[in-house]
């Protein structure tokens, strides 16, 4: 009979993942505004070295440098959650030493 594989314990440190998910919605709320930000600043470029714009053409504009620049964030933000939350050495097997 084969072994059966044992599940993942619960991580470790259940008052750090608050102070960790607290973290992560706070940075995406910066990074939602700096996503603005920076689509603003490409509409207002391509306006700048254009003649005339389509509404598409803004529209595909702020949603693909919004949406880009939040989902870069998110995923990044996430991989430093999961450290923080020790879900990493849970996974892995092994504790983090201090």
């Amino acid at each position: 009979m084969a072994v059966m594989p044992r599940h993942d314990p619960i991580p470790p440190k259940p008052e750090a993942s608050g102070l960790a998910w607290s973290r992560y919605k706070s940075m995406m709320k910066w990074m939602a505004l700096a996503a603005a930000v920076a689509s603003a600043l490409a509409v207002a470029y391509l306006k700048a070295t254009s003649e005339a714009m389509p509404w598409q053409m803004v529209l595909a504009t702020i949603g693909g440098v919004f949406l880009s620049v939040l989902l870069g964030t998110a995923l990044m933000g996430l991989v430093f959650l999961s450290d923080r939350t020790g879900h990493d050495d849970a996974a892995s097997g092994q504790e983090k030493k201090p």
